[in-house]
């Protein structure tokens, strides 16, 4: 998203994350913009039966965890290494006087934060809906979205990953998924998903 030496020369630094690492706990005071050089990060937080909701998984060049930054209220959420990750921190004064001198880069980060909106205003009404096949569709498509062409993509989620992210269980995800394979809404091909 942001040029890493424009980062770098607003005194950020990479820091390594292990598999499974926390990089931000729910309710912690934003102190860092973050974004990933290397890995994959999901945002998650838990419901009152223990049940884990993904909000959303980032991947390299992808930035995270900003609107609290800029709101003033502490993360309603988790970050996690989902893999070995390395991330670009910057604190949040040095990444403010950035967005005031780099207006580039405080459109790219409008950008993201838009998108970003966009997606939670598509899926909202799905999760209150009762059509598991259409959750797990809207979430699909708006992913194949975030591509610069028409291609078929691989969407490289979990069964059980897609089920955090829509508020499904696991076995409601496996069974409406071959059903949108048999209305030839996506393809599988060695238990990965293309559409």
């Amino acid at each position: 998203m942001i040029d890493l030496d424009i980062l770098i020369k607003y005194n950020g630094y990479i820091k390594d994350f292990d598999k499974n690492q926390v990089i931000i706990t729910e309710c912690e005071e934003p102190k860092f913009y973050y974004q990933i050089v290397h890995g994959k990060v999901k945002m998650n937080n838990y419901n009152q039966e223990g049940k884990e909701f993904i909000q959303a998984i980032f991947s390299d060049g992808e930035s995270f965890g900003e609107p609290p930054i800029f709101a003033g209220f502490n993360y309603p959420a988790n970050a996690i290494a989902l893999v070995q990750s390395s991330i670009l921190l910057i604190c949040k004064e040095d990444f403010f006087k950035l967005l005031e001198n780099e207006s580039e880069c405080c459109f790219r980060v409008l950008q993201a934060l838009s998108s970003r909106l966009y997606y939670k205003s598509i899926m909202a009404p799905e999760i209150s809906s009762n059509d598991s096949e259409k959750r797990i569709l809207t979430l699909l498509y708006y992913i194949k979205s975030q591509q610069d062409n028409d291609k078929e993509l691989q969407i490289d989620l979990t069964r059980q990953q897609i089920a955090d992210m829509t508020g499904l269980r696991v076995e409601t995800v496996i069974r409406s998924i071959k059903e949108i394979e048999h209305k030839q809404q996506l393809r599988i091909e060695r238990g990965k998903l293309y559409i």
